[in-house]
């Protein structure tokens, strides 16, 4: 069975430190929402056995997402 990603793992950072930075932050705010957002498109499209290609491009749609969030993490720091 598909599960979520753990964004805050891959971010080596804790839940409680991500949502102080996003409640001071609107655009990692948003960047989370859409992280959260395209997380669950992949794990529904793994569930429902989509094909690899439609999978693989929900994962690149993700890790883009991803990128913009550490990218954020950095100017905000």
């Amino acid at each position: 069975m598909p599960v979520s990603h753990d964004l805050y793992q891959d971010l080596k950072c804790s839940k409680e430190e991500i949502q102080q930075k996003r409640s001071k932050d609107p655009l990692l705010d948003s960047l989370i929402n859409k992280y959260s957002q395209a997380d669950a498109e992949v794990v529904k499209a793994e569930d429902a056995k989509s094909s690899d290609d439609a999978v693989t491009k929900l994962k690149a749609k993700r890790l883009e997402v991803k990128d913009k969030i550490v990218r954020q993490l950095q100017l905000s720091s």
